[in-house]
């Protein structure tokens, strides 16, 4: 997801309290889920995971996560996250290849949020390539 056009900086991280459930949906907490992959402990086994953790981490604030997961091609040099933004929902509408055993895949995916008290969906076919075995987010397809 690229960053909100009106954006205020983001240094920090906002990490929920455990046992909170993970933004991304999986149903487990943020701890034994997305919050590993933010801290770096593990990485993203499938491309789908990966969006996940990149959509948990849209949701924590936490825009080192998603600069470090961005491909070096088209990773910008720095990001700011609108903090007036509640991400509420990820559904997953579709993958392409992606699994352990690719290099290249393909999730779309609705995000839907909040802010000042509107609903909005963002709507994107996102690609990522893994490099030396992790898993990186390319860019939007068109």
């Amino acid at each position: 997801m690229p960053p909100s056009e009106s954006a205020a900086r983001s240094d920090q991280p906002s990490i929920p309290a455990a046992p909170v459930r993970c933004p991304c949906g999986s149903g487990n907490s943020y701890d034994d889920c997305c919050r590993r992959l933010h801290r770096g402990d593990a990485r993203a086994a499938t491309a789908e995971q990966l969006m996940r953790s990149r959509y948990s981490a849209f949701a924590v604030g936490d825009a080192g996560y998603l600069l470090r997961t961005w491909h070096p091609g088209t990773r910008p040099d720095t990001i700011e996250l609108d903090r007036t933004v509640r991400w509420m929902r990820l559904d997953i509408d579709r993958t392409e290849r992606g699994t352990l055993f690719d290099t290249e895949g393909v999730v779309e995916f609705t995000a839907h949020s909040r802010q000042d008290g509107r609903r909005a969906q963002q709507h994107e076919v996102s690609r990522f390539v893994k490099v030396s075995g992790a898993w990186l987010y390319l860019d939007a397809a068109d």
